[in-house]
């Protein structure tokens, strides 16, 4: 036991000091209580076109089958809140989390070098990294082992710092000290549902994915549907009306990664200069964001929605 305890410190010192917001570690295997709310999620469509969310099912509910022997998943989570935001009341706007360099490379990196460190440290070890492109329930691993809860609108909240951090973990063939759950903080607060400009969050804990603005934004590739006519609230690229309303982030620090800060162009932008961007501003602003996701016609595709419809 005292081994195992070793190891784990010896992790969590090291994600800190690689600039992680926290660290938890949970044993792997199989998620039997999100099993039957992942299946009924699906079966009401509420994924709409993200049809990759079928897709390796089995897996997304147990991380030993996407590395052999897994014995433990490491959660961590790493802030992204900015110190400034957009400043133009008269703006286009962007999801907090993608002001800077997207946040893929970011995380991977410093994952990576924790893996390292946990090879050099403690001996061969067998695992892999992952952040937000596989079939891993994030929230579910990260709320597991006691890193926050899962709010109304389906975020990972903790008390001291809110929920505007990515989630990422580290599965390995390590036996660790395993962390517990955390309790629900929510209460009887309903801001989240109540501000959603899309009625998305269908009721507590449940989000129609189908009707979110991220997901008309970033996820969908075809016309934005007129159901979210007059419903934008000006957003372009993601959403944070949920995450803005939510009491527990009037406890958000801004985070300490030179990587996140803005291109110094991005704040200062107004509507008019958005709906007249070209792609080589495009370019400039958004070289290594995660907003290149979309492309730059699929951002002018949203810009193009907003300036006709609201």
């Amino acid at each position: 036991m005292e081994i195992k305890a070793l190891h784990t410190q010896k992790i969590k010192s090291e994600a800190k000091r690689l600039g992680f917001l926290s660290c938890g570690v949970s044993k792997a295997g199989f998620l039997e209580q999100e099993a039957p709310r992942l299946e009924q999620w699906l079966r009401n469509g509420y994924h709409g076109e993200m049809q990759y969310m079928e897709n390796h099912f089995d897996k997304r509910l147990d991380p030993r089958l996407l590395v052999d022997g897994a014995q433990s998943v490491i959660s961590l989570l790493l802030n992204y809140y900015p110190t400034d935001i957009q400043n133009s009341s008269d703006t286009l706007k962007i999801s907090k989390y993608a002001y800077g360099t997207d946040y893929h490379y970011v995380i991977k990196d410093k994952l990576k070098q924790l893996l390292h460190f946990i090879e050099n440290e403690i001996g061969e070890v067998s695992g892999r990294a992952f952040v937000d492109s596989a079939p891993v329930l994030d929230k579910a691993w990260a709320a597991k082992s006691g890193l926050g809860w899962i709010g109304k609108h389906s975020n990972l909240l903790t008390k001291q710092t809110g929920s505007f951090y990515f989630i990422a973990e580290l599965i390995i063939d390590l036996p660790l000290m395993y962390d517990g759950p955390t309790t629900d903080h929510c209460g009887s607060c309903s801001a989240c549902i109540d501000s959603c400009p899309t009625e998305a969050i269908i009721a507590p804990y449940v989000v129609d994915g189908s009707k979110c603005i991220s997901y008309a934004t970033i996820e969908l590739k075809n016309e934005i549907p007129a159901y979210f006519s007059g419903k934008m609230d000006d957003w372009m690229f993601g959403c944070d009306v949920c995450q803005d309303v939510c009491p527990w982030n009037r406890f958000s620090k801004p985070h300490s990664e030179p990587e996140f800060n803005p291109h110094e162009k991005l704040l200062d932008l107004t509507r008019k200069e958005w709906e007249e961007i070209t792609i080589e501003v495009f370019q400039e602003i958004f070289k290594k964001s995660a907003v290149k996701r979309t492309k730059y016609e699929g951002l002018r595709r949203n810009i193009t929605f907003l300036s006709k419809k609201d």
